[in-house]
């Protein structure tokens, strides 16, 4: 099944979903087209292709984020890619004079709790003093239909690289909040993919069971991140500072240095293949972290950690987006067992 098709298949189970009616139709445009599905939005007469009609009576997420926001809502609707263990259906939604609200739907276990995770990260970053991110606020965050509903701040993406100074102010930013007994107990209970930890494991351990701290000497894993840092996750802002959003895989207790490797991994996943671009973060590795502060053998470490992190987040989602771990993280880190 090529990606078009499959993205049209989950976008008829997402209208089914989030317009269940009964209730008049409305024509709907798919854009750019039906052969590259990426938006579905309310038909305008200067739309190319034809109509997607959809219900649109009272029991629909449309009247329900109208009647939360008290004012008349449309919807467009994100053509989510077809294979993604966190997919989930995204909304934007418009008023008549502009954007209103970013929307999530958690619509599995999964989703449903990386939906409240992000919530809840959200709520005590809008307490913490920040001078270079900046998250959007959440506007709501409830229940409807048995699905988790979470309203953003619709940030401004703007076209162009973020500068390097400015990523690094932002990765050194979001590792040093604080992470005090309001932040951890958001994060309390939940390892760096948002799931609940095994019994027994403490909060904050990627690898329940195996992670140490180490010899004396070397950094302990006792910083925060983002989680998902990748360059479409960011924008820069009018002010200079860097528009960051998708918490949801927000956590605390990693090396120094982690959102800078997922970070430079996804960019590099973009024209290699995965054990190439697992390679790269390795080689590279004084280069991406140097920044911070890290000797050549602690960012060796830290690359070699995160790749096994990411490994172990896919192994616990139940999702293998880069193949499987033998494949792709095995001729990397085989090697590197002193290091560990």
């Amino acid at each position: 099944m090529n990606d078009a098709r499959a993205r049209l298949r989950y976008l008829d189970r997402t209208i089914d979903l989030l317009f269940p009616g009964p209730g008049e139709e409305r024509p709907y445009t798919l854009l750019p087209h039906r052969l590259l599905p990426r938006r579905l939005v309310p038909r305008a007469w200067w739309h190319p292709g034809g109509r997607v009609m959809v219900r649109s009576g009272r029991d629909g997420i449309e009247s329900h984020l109208s009647e939360v926001f008290g004012t008349r809502l449309r919807v467009t609707l994100r053509v989510s890619p077809a294979r993604r263990a966190n997919r989930k259906p995204i909304l934007e939604a418009r008023a008549p004079d502009g954007p209103v609200a970013f929307v999530k739907i958690g619509d599995t276990d999964l989703t449903r709790e990386l939906v409240a995770h992000e919530a809840r990260t959200l709520g005590l970053l809008a307490g913490v003093p920040l001078k270079t991110v900046v998250p959007p606020a959440v506007l709501h965050h409830g229940s409807w239909r048995g699905l988790a509903v979470l309203a953003l701040t619709p940030l401004p993406v703007r076209r162009g690289r973020v500068r390097d100074d400015v990523l690094t102010a932002a990765i050194t930013e979001i590792a040093h909040l604080p992470t005090g007994p309001a932040l951890g107990q958001a994060c309390s209970g939940h390892d760096l993919t948002g799931h609940a930890f095994p019994e027994g494991a403490p909060p904050g351990d990627p690898f329940p069971g195996t992670w140490s701290p180490g010899p004396p000497g070397r950094r302990d894993p006792d910083f925060a991140w983002h989680g998902d840092l990748t360059p479409w996750n960011i924008s820069r802002g009018p002010d200079g500072r860097l528009l960051v959003w998708d918490w949801e895989r927000f956590g605390t207790g990693v090396p120094l240095g982690f959102d800078a490797v997922h970070h430079f991994f996804h960019r590099a996943l973009r024209r290699q293949a995965p054990v190439t671009a697992a390679g790269a973060c390795v080689a590279r590795s004084l280069r991406i972290l140097a920044p911070f502060g890290l000797s050549a053998a602690e960012s060796r470490l830290t690359s070699i950690r995160y790749l096994i992190a990411l490994a172990d987040r896919h192994a616990a989602d139940g999702h293998a987006p880069l193949g499987p771990p033998e494949a792709w993280l095995g001729p990397v880190v085989d090697g590197e067992e002193t290091l560990l």
